[in-house]
């Protein structure tokens, strides 16, 4: 076990790295951000967002990769998928994909 004092080290070290990047950051960009970098933080919402739903619709409950029919985490994904790309709401994509959802695990 890490005594106290090197853990409290530690994190204190952590947080003025994380502090120190995200200062550069706004630091650097504070005037004008430049055009090609603006455009591509534009994906990174997007991106984030699919990081941590991907794993979830494809390995329900963390077993193998599951891809089937059966597979109501996925099936409810796709359908939410459909009701965004319809709606562009999101409050309609997260109530018909949960209730895709909830509907499937009755059924199945």
């Amino acid at each position: 076990m890490m005594p106290t004092s090197t853990l409290v080290a530690v994190i204190l070290i952590m947080a003025a790295g994380t502090f120190a990047l995200r200062l550069s950051f706004i630091y650097l960009f504070s005037e004008k951000m430049p055009r090609v970098l603006e455009r591509a933080l534009r994906f990174v919402p997007a991106a984030a967002l699919s990081a941590l739903v991907a794993p979830a619709l494809f390995r329900p409950d963390d077993g193998p990769i599951d891809a089937s029919l059966g597979n109501e985490r996925l099936l409810a994904g796709l359908a939410a998928g459909l009701i965004a790309f319809y709606t562009r709401s999101f409050l309609f994509t997260v109530l018909g994909g949960m209730a895709t959802f909830w509907l499937l695990r009755l059924v199945l």
